[in-house]
Formats: structure tokens, C-alpha cells, sequence
């Protein structure tokens, strides 16, 4: 009874961090069962503290230039592995983190590739190639991606729809990326392959400045159209997922490829104020997405071409 009473408050905790960090992603899990709803709020949880953590913000919010990173990236960690042991007295994230690991059964391996998206944005790390660019899109996202397919269900030898999962958490960061690529050059970040900034005829510098403007218009619509070829191939793999599951999946991926969207149908005004989707454009990808998990299974869409997580 005591660790049901504690499992209780720990998503009591989780339930108030998703409301306050991600009115999105909130809405979309409110669409999920009770055992993978709260399951979901306990893993958000976490990723969520794990991020504020590293970049000195709250619940995402108010990103600063954190000096003491490498000291925060080795609290983390060292959090995780007491939670992921069951030995030890950790804070109610990581808390949570032990429960919804021991019951999705987890692999630890996924939540240390997290950890290290963390680690890169620590060193101050930057992408040279696309292939970098997709590869820490899937440690910050990707691996979120398969460890929520197992928060609903998948089971962990089910190597496409994981592959499909994960692509899904990388067509949301290429989203965000593509929203925040200002906000991020103004706190020392920069995801933008030195490649794309050299086809641009960009420097980093650029990102901030007005004149780069139509420049940056183009590269924001080249990480959507590769956001859109990623989400593509994850609406197969939540097609296999239980109809309350499959719901609110597609719920947010509409919401966030609208993210995407109005960045690209804003163009050079995409970063004179934070894009957001309102409330009732959310409720209305809510409801085609209700149409849409009730039809049949969609022709499988080939991932040729895509990247593919490690294994």
C-alpha cells in the first residue's frame, strides 16, 4: 500500500510538471487510458527536469547560459542510476522514472542515449553534417519516441514500430528547432549543420541578425520538409497502437507539424514572436485525428532513405 500511495503522489507531481511545461503535449496524453497516460506524465516528468537541469531554466522556460553544466549533467546522471538500481532516495522525477522503467521494461540503454543529447548541448556541441543533425535529434527526441512506444504497449523487439516511434520524437525537435532557431543562437546554441549554413551562405552570427532573415525562412523549410517526411513514416506506427494511444499520437503529431507549418507560412517574420498553435486549433487536430485512428490501418509507407536510430 505504501508504494501505491507513493507511485500516487509521484504522478500527482508529473501531472502538474506536463500542465505547466507543455500545454501540447498535456492535451494530447488527457487522450491517452489512465495506465498510459500517467505512465506518459512519469516520463515526461522526468525528460522535463533533465532538460531544466543542464540549461538552468524552469519547466523550460527562461534558458541561460549554465557555467556549472558539466557539474549538472553528472547530477543527473548519478539521479538516474540510483532510480534505475531502486536503491537509493532520489527526487520525485527520477522517482518516477523507476516506476515507469521497471514497468514498461524500459531498456537502460535508451535512457542513457537521452542523457547523452544533454551531454552535447553541455559541450557546447554542433552539428557539421545533417547526419549529426538527425543523430542528436534522435537522442534528444528520438529516444523519447521508443521509450514512450513501450509506455503504450510496443514491445521491445518490435525493431519498426520503435524505428517509427523514434521517428516521430525527431520530426518534433526538427519542429522546434525550426521555431526556436533564434531564441537558441541568442542562448549560444546552434543546430543548423555548418554545411546548410555554408549552402545558406550563413555564420552562426547570422541567426540573429535581421538581414539573415529570408536566409533562415529557407532553412526553417528545409527542417520542416524533412519534419514531414519523418512524421510520414511515424503515422504507420501509430497505426498498430491501441485506439486510445493512436488518438492522442496523432493529436500531437498534427499539432506539432502546425508548428512547423507556420513557421514556414510566416517566412522571414517566423522569429518576431514565438509561434504557438491556440487552443482551438488543437482541439480541431484532436478531432481529425479521432476520424483518423477510427479508419483502417494506412498502406505502409517505406522508411528508405530516412535515419535509423542505432541499435
Amino acid at each position: 500500500m505504501t508504494l501505491q500511495i507513493e507511485r500516487a503522489a509521484l504522478v500527482e507531481i508529473a501531472e502538474a510538471t506536463i500542465n505547466r511545461g507543455s500545454q501540447s503535449f498535456a492535451m494530447a496524453s488527457k487522450l491517452f487510458g489512465r495506465e498510459a497516460r500517467e505512465r506518459a506524465w512519469l516520463l515526461y516528468a522526468w525528460c522535463r527536469t533533465c532538460d531544466d537541469m543542464v540549461d538552468g531554466q524552469t519547466l523550460g522556460h527562461g534558458m541561460e547560459t549554465a557555467y556549472d553544466a558539466p557539474a549538472r549533467l553528472e547530477s543527473l546522471r548519478a539521479q538516474t542510476d540510483v532510480a534505475l538500481t531502486g536503491d537509493g532516495v532520489v527526487d520525485p522525477a527520477f522517482a518516477g522514472l523507476r516506476h515507469v522503467a521497471s514497468e514498461c521494461r524500459i531498456p537502460s540503454r535508451l535512457i542513457h542515449d537521452h542523457i547523452a543529447g544533454f551531454a552535447a548541448d553541455a559541450a557546447g556541441w554542433r552539428p557539421k553534417t545533417e547526419d549529426d543533425l538527425l543523430s542528436y535529434c534522435y537522442f534528444v527526441a528520438g529516444a523519447v519516441g521508443c521509450m514512450m512506444a513501450l509506455v503504450m504497449g510496443v514491445e521491445p523487439d518490435d525493431e519498426d514500430t520503435l524505428d517509427r516511434a523514434c521517428d516521430l520524437g525527431i520530426a518534433f525537435q526538427l519542429s522546434n528547432i525550426a521555431r526556436d532557431i533564434r531564441e537558441d543562437a541568442e542562448n549560444g546554441r546552434c543546430y543548423i549543420p555548418a554545411t546548410w549554413l555554408d549552402q545558406a551562405g550563413l555564420e552562426e552570427a547570422d541567426l540573429v541578425a535581421d538581414h539573415a532573415a529570408s536566409q533562415l525562412a529557407a532553412v526553417a523549410a528545409r527542417l520542416v520538409t524533412m519534419a514531414d517526411r519523418h512524421e510520414r513514416s511515424a503515422r504507420i506506427g501509430a497505426a498498430r497502437l491501441p485506439f486510445r494511444c493512436r488518438w492522442a499520437i496523432l493529436s500531437a503529431a498534427g499539432i506539432y507539424g502546425d508548428i512547423g507549418h507556420e513557421v514556414v507560412r510566416r517566412g522571414d517574420r517566423a522569429w518576431r514572436e514565438r509561434v504557438a498553435v491556440p487552443g482551438m486549433r488543437k482541439a480541431g487536430f484532436a478531432v481529425r485525428a479521432l476520424g483518423a485512428s477510427l479508419m483502417p490501418t494506412p498502406r505502409t509507407v517505406s522508411r528508405e532513405g530516412l535515419w535509423t536510430r542505432p541499435r
